[in-house]
């Protein structure tokens, strides 16, 4: 008899008939037969509430031969308790180690089938002509292939993780983009009053439309982003599990593990455009807001040296001689600017500015203080007294302040409104061309009086327009 048969023996006889695993605490019948002492015992308690299932007072069937034995005869098997242990501790041979067809040890490896095979299925017909190797020689192969399968999809993970993450931090973006934009539409709509409820309600639904397309496109990928972070990590973890496993065991389903492998596609999707397509835009509100309209003009005692200003009425240019024109603590030497003759310090006020730019012509428009610093570089922002726009043609336009998301147009706005509402601190920028809101400033109040403000930016780059004056700068 061999080592397999041995232990096919070994198993058999320490194994219980009722539950067909080793014994635990085994005891014998008066026949000779054993059981775990659970087990007989509710055996025969079942026997006990059958009919007829009793014979004898005392006394049950024996499971294996159906002889009569009584209960309390029943004897340990100490040297059977032994038996089982030792067959517990023994290795053995499990199932998935034998060839199913031959009961042989899978000793081989078929490398045209990806299959382990015993010597006996070497020699059939099917096996005959194949490439075989021992299993230890294809363990190695296939354990290198196995680890650099890992690696790669770890990299995929890691990088599926990362646009993840892109795409929720996108999502969290374009919420706060159409949270900003809600609320703009309903201010604006609040100085227009209660009959412009309905229009108010149509460019909300648009922006919720909207909101709900580019949401849905975004949460969608972030959703497949997810799913296929969850494959690549389901497979993953059945490489390094598969990995961890003995030789014949790793071998075992390879084949259909690495087709897997190989079939498994990684995609990553487009990023999704979050340029908000609704704008708002009031109907009739440019022309109340004509009805605050000044004539504002350009101070040519404050204009930059080569800033020119040509009034179109009086056909004369007012640009003040450069001869002097350095020591004037009004004019701007550090940008080609100029503020307006008129001071504000209450009230509403609103003016419109033509733009005729050239390549990509810098300029800002807006309000100052009265008091900003003309000749030093400084930002134009509120902070140093300036709330202004200002654009590079074909470019972005962008508030003139650390505002995190800069409103992107298509195009430039040829024709400019600038409103002024000192006492509500708000000063608000429109496009004339289709009468969409750009920018608002908004704060408590305003510290002190205010100024309209023009800057252009280098020579030949464009002219500006205010009410009957062009300015441009001297090339």
């Amino acid at each position: 008899m061999d080592a397999l048969e041995l232990a096919r023996k070994l198993q058999e006889e320490a194994t219980c008939s009722i539950c067909l695993d080793y014994f635990t605490d085994p005891v014998m019948t008066s026949c000779g037969h054993n059981f775990c002492r659970e087990c007989i015992r509710l055996t025969w308690e079942k026997a006990k509430g059958r009919k007829g299932g009793r014979k004898r007072k005392g006394s049950f069937p024996c499971p294996e031969c159906r002889e009569l034995s009584p209960q309390r005869n029943l004897r340990p098997n100490r040297l059977l308790t032994k038996v089982a242990e030792m067959a517990q501790q023994h290795p053995g041979f499990q199932s998935r180690d034998l060839c199913a067809e031959h009961q042989e040890l899978l000793k081989l490896f078929c490398e045209d089938d990806q299959i382990p095979i015993c010597v006996v299925c070497k020699e059939a017909r099917e096996h005959r002509t194949h490439r075989v190797v021992p299993v230890e020689e294809a363990v190695q192969e296939y354990k290198l292939k196995l680890q650099a399968d890992m690696g790669h999809l770890r990299e995929e993970m890691m990088k599926t993780g990362r646009l993840q993450a892109r795409e929720r931090q996108t999502l969290a973006e374009w919420q706060e983009k159409v949270k900003e934009q809600r609320q703009r539409i309903l201010v604006e709509f609040e100085k227009m009053g209660l009959f412009l409820l309905e229009e108010e309600q149509r460019l909300l639904q648009a922006l919720k439309t909207e909101d709900e397309e580019v949401g849905a496109r975004l949460r969608e990928s972030s959703a497949t982003l997810e799913r296929q972070g969850h494959s690549l990590e389901m497979l993953l973890l059945q490489l390094e599990d598969k990995n961890q496993h003995s030789p014949l065991q790793m071998l075992q389903d390879i084949k259909e593990l690495l087709s897997r492998r190989n079939s498994l596609s990684v995609q990553y999707p487009e990023a999704t455009p979050t340029v908000l397509r609704t704008v708002c835009r009031v109907p009739g509100q440019i022309e109340v807001l004509k009805s605050f309209q000044e004539d504002v003009v350009p101070d040519p005692a404050t204009a930059y040296p080569y800033l020119l200003l040509y009034e179109s009425r009086q056909r004369r240019y007012l640009s003040t001689p450069l001869e002097g024109a350095l020591h004037s603590k009004d004019r701007f030497l550090a940008y080609p600017c100029a503020v307006g003759r008129e001071t504000f310090s209450s009230g509403r006020h609103y003016w419109e500015v033509g733009m005729n730019l050239t390549g990509d012509a810098l300029w800002a428009l807006g309000v100052c203080r009265d008091n900003v610093s003309r000749r030093d570089r400084v930002p134009k922002c509120p902070e140093n007294g300036f709330w202004v726009v200002q654009l590079c043609k074909g470019k972005k336009y962008t508030p003139s302040t650390s505002a995190p998301t800069p409103v992107t147009l298509a195009e430039p706005p040829s024709h400019m409104g600038v409103f002024l509402d000192f006492e509500a601190g708000e000063v608000s920028f429109y496009n004339l061309k289709d009468g969409s809101h750009l920018h608002t400033y908004a704060q408590l109040q305003f510290s002190g009086p205010l100024k309209p403000f023009f800057c252009l930016g280098a020579p030949k780059s464009g002219q500006m327009v205010i009410s009957t004056v062009t300015l441009w700068v001297k090339g």
